[in-house]
């Protein structure tokens, strides 16, 4: 593939895995929609979009995929969107992508992995981060958003340990969107008395599962053989900056201080784990 083709589609998979924040904030924020709706409509977008992916491959959506993973999403998924009802695009993004890195980095410790003291700098950078956004302040996201957005963030660390090394991996995606499904109309159905239907809101949610999600996840996965295992992690590192930035142009949201050290805090104690991890295996 090209470099700069490469380069492009890498950036436009990176602004729609931005996009679910966005799309998701701006529901609750200018539209009636409930959070259980919202993840409802995500869920079964993106399961009907790749679905029909994976068909126009030639193969059955059904087969591939696990219902440990599906569940995985759906927690992810439940927990995203009750998280922004008070919470700005960049600090849940922040939360979410943090949240499933350290996951994945304390997986790998459990596992029997070592880090470096560069890379345990890296780390303890990237919890100080996290710690600094939460800390009071009149900005501060409520303590039950925040606990549901790094919940989010361990379910999604979670599934994406399950599909690691997946052969398949757009095949698995749709097959856990579908298993989902259920899950995500039971949640539906729990909070029906607090349902407001919003058609507006509807195609947000709309957009964040076929497009942000759906077309998203089968773009990056169709690139990622082309990019370094490094530099798939690294470039990943841009969608909070991105998601800051989008929440300050289109819902004026604050672009304050505190986000901006805890980004660069955050992103860059996971870069520097990433980055010594990289050097280490270098020849």
């Amino acid at each position: 593939m090209a470099g700069l083709k490469l380069v492009m589609l890498s950036a436009l998979a990176m602004v729609a895995f931005a996009a679910n924040s966005l799309l998701c904030r701006m529901a609750l924020v200018e539209t009636q929609i409930d959070p259980a709706s919202f993840t409802l409509w995500r869920i079964l977008s993106g399961a009907i979009i790749l679905s029909l992916i994976v068909m126009a491959r030639k193969r059955n959506p059904f087969k591939a995929g696990s219902l440990k993973s599906g569940l995985a999403l759906m927690v992810y998924a439940g927990g995203f969107s009750f998280a922004y009802i008070s919470m700005t695009t960049g600090a849940g993004a922040l939360l979410l992508f943090g949240a499933v890195q350290i996951t994945m980095i304390g997986w790998g410790l459990y596992k029997g992995e070592r880090m470096s003291k560069l890379q345990w700098l890296g780390f303890v950078l990237a919890i100080v981060g996290l710690v600094l956004l939460l800390l009071p302040s009149a900005s501060v996201p409520e303590i039950s958003s925040a606990a549901l957005m790094v919940s989010a963030g361990i379910a999604w660390g979670i599934y994406s340990l399950l599909g690691k090394g997946t052969a398949m991996p757009i095949e698995a995606t749709a097959g856990n969107f579908i298993r989902a499904l259920p899950f995500a109309i039971l949640l539906f159905i729990l909070f029906l008395p607090h349902q407001e239907t919003d058609y507006t809101g509807i195609a947000y949610a709309i957009a964040s599962g076929a497009i942000a999600s759906g077309l998203g996840y089968a773009l990056w996965y169709s690139i990622l053989p082309y990019i370094a295992a490094i530099k798939a992690a690294t470039l990943q590192l841009s969608v909070p900056v991105i998601a800051v930035f989008a929440g300050w142009m289109f819902l004026q949201e604050a672009f304050t201080t505190r986000i901006v050290i805890s980004s660069a805090l955050v992103l860059g104690g996971v870069g520097l784990v990433i980055w010594v991890k990289s050097t280490a295996h270098q020849p």
